[in-house]
């Protein structure tokens, strides 16, 4: 099976999350290790909520590398598609289908680069360690689930990000924080508001107040300064009542030296202290140094193959990276997969085909140049 047939499979699992239900897809990337010699478990945080951590068979030492990437996808959206969504139609030079860049494309060269491994120098499969996410999409929660169980993971050398880049390393991402900011009142009739007190009026003042929220931390000299967006804001029960309650959803993109309790307190100092803040997902920024001995091989990889120089760059979203890190032994990170970031959840979402190719190319040097 090549690298499109694999894929065009990949992408016929209907992963999308909510629900995910990325146990069939992760079954049939075990089987398809377990054919190469390698061993697999399987993890659930949720019925049919499955990951995926293979092992080549019989090895008891540790591995070198570790390949990473989730198996869910977002849904195909409301607007129309020029064809099916889960097809992986070839038109152009290119292989459309939802999930074709994010990222189901980084997965298929992951395994058509340890075929082609198992014919060429099967020795080196000892050392590789392969990790298939579920819910990577809802705040990398198959990620953070084995992160937390007992021997699902094994420190590792170095890690390799399969999330969509067009084939350029990425050095580092920014994390991630989502909160809750709601805002109380008291209902009335909408003809007598005075005998009330209006939530969303007091939620209008918070966005102003939120627009431009300084966080008081530096650009990181990677990834840049902390970003704020306001995603949701919802209030009210009917059009004649004064609303009672008003709920914002709040996205933070954070950069090194920010947690979750830093920022909690950036929010309060700027709102009102009746306001309730309320933490929902976090997921932690991570950036490698660019001069590290393994990130500078892979530079060099792939300046042959895009025939450019690579300068160090790093990614605004967040990736799976954040919840394993930690559990893999605080490898040096990588992200490198051919899918377009800018196809990332849109309709008619593609991958070209040359980029696929050439990303079997690169996970199979990087291998041979870390092992």
């Amino acid at each position: 099976m090549n690298v499109l047939e694999l894929l065009r499979k990949l992408v016929s699992f209907k992963t999308v999350n909510p629900p995910g239900n990325e146990c069939e897809c992760a079954q049939f990337i075990g089987n398809f290790l377990e054919s190469l010699g390698f061993q697999t478990r399987f993890y659930e945080f949720a019925p049919e909520r499955t990951s995926l951590v293979a092992q080549f068979q019989g090895i008891s030492q540790d591995p070198e590398i570790c390949f990473t990437g989730h198996l869910d996808v977002v849904s195909p959206g409301e607007t129309p598609w020029a064809g099916p969504a889960f097809s992986a139609e070839i038109k152009d030079g290119k292989i459309f289908g939802r999930g074709t860049s994010d990222m189901k494309a980084g997965i298929a060269a992951m395994l058509a680069a340890a075929h082609r491994i198992s014919k060429t120098s099967p020795a080196l499969l000892e050392k590789i360690l392969f990790v298939f996410t579920a819910g990577e999409e809802t705040c990398c929660e198959g990620a953070y689930h084995l992160a937390g169980t007992d021997s699902a993971l094994k420190k590792v050398k170095a890690l390799v990000v399969g999330e969509p880049t067009s084939n350029y390393p990425l050095t580092g991402h920014k994390g991630c924080l989502r909160f809750d900011i709601t805002t109380f009142g008291k209902a009335a009739h909408a003809s007598m508001p005075e005998l009330g007190d209006n939530a969303v009026y007091k939620a209008a003042r918070a966005v102003q107040q939120l627009e431009n929220l300084d966080f008081g931390i530096p650009p990181h000299p990677l990834l840049g300064s902390p970003t704020i967006c306001i995603g949701r804001i919802s209030g009210g029960k009917n059009i004649n009542m004064v609303p009672d309650r008003t709920c914002i959803g709040v996205d933070i993109r954070i950069i090194p030296g920010q947690s979750h309790i830093s920022v909690k307190q950036a929010l309060e100092a700027v709102l009102d202290p009746k306001i309730e803040i309320t933490l929902l997902e976090q997921a932690k920024s991570i950036v490698t140094d660019p001069e590290n001995k393994w990130i500078q091989s892979v530079f060099s990889i792939m300046e042959k193959m895009l025939q450019k120089k690579i300068v160090a760059k790093a990614a605004s979203y967040f990736t799976d990276a954040s919840a394993l890190h930690d559990a893999l032994g605080n490898p040096p990170t990588v992200l490198l997969g051919p899918g377009e970031a800018s196809m990332a959840h849109k309709t008619d979402e593609f991958c070209y085909i040359s980029k696929i190719s050439q990303a079997v190319d690169a996970y199979t040097a990087i291998i041979e140049q870390t092992i």
